[in-house]
């Protein structure tokens, strides 16, 4: 018997993070909630971090997810805009982990693949295979939340295989997998 499961995707941002949640039922995915947080009018990076923090540990206590996907950043060649995104994405991985929440993460390219079959899919092809997955009516305006939602439907797509992704479930699993990251 499949138990129900509800994965929370999020795509970290400094300006927008979007976020979108999935319920799982015999294999079967329901659309429950997507949206962004918007944090273009924040200019203190430090209160944009605690925002995304704080949002993030308001839907894991309102939705109850089982797990929780992220974007990983991707590698620019802005060292600033990279410094940013990862400080975002840390925060949010921090949310899940202070809550016993299992979090994995995405290269971009292999959620788009997921989606679209496409590791160079547009935004746009992934909201419109978005809407049609999970019967959606609409798409917002900006697709940082169909961002986020995709990155739940890719760990949905992607549950139970093994693959390159790195999962994480407690920090002591973390700082395991990312000795290269550790000052000594």
């Amino acid at each position: 018997m499949s138990k129900e499961k509800i994965i929370l995707g999020v795509d970290p941002g400094t300006t927008i993070m979007g976020f979108g949640i999935i319920k799982v039922n015999n294999k079967q995915m329901e659309f429950m909630q997507m949206n962004e947080l918007l944090l273009q009018k924040y200019k203190d990076p430090y209160v944009k971090l605690k925002m995304i923090f704080e949002r993030t540990i308001e839907l894991i206590d309102t939705y109850h997810p089982d797990e929780m996907a992220l974007e990983a950043p991707f590698f620019g060649v802005n060292v600033q805009s990279m410094l940013k995104l990862g400080r975002a994405q840390g925060v949010a991985m921090a949310a899940g982990l202070s809550r016993q929440i299992p979090v994995t993460e995405y290269a971009p390219k292999k959620i788009k693949m997921a989606i679209t079959g496409n590791g160079n899919a547009s935004k746009e092809q992934v909201a419109g295979m978005l809407k049609s997955l999970l019967n959606l009516t609409e798409l917002p305006k900006n697709l940082d939340a169909t961002d986020g939602l995709a990155a739940a439907v890719c760990h949905h797509f992607n549950s139970g295989k093994t693959t390159s992704t790195k999962s994480y479930n407690s920090w002591s699993s973390f700082v395991s997998q990312n000795q290269n990251r550790i000052k000594k």
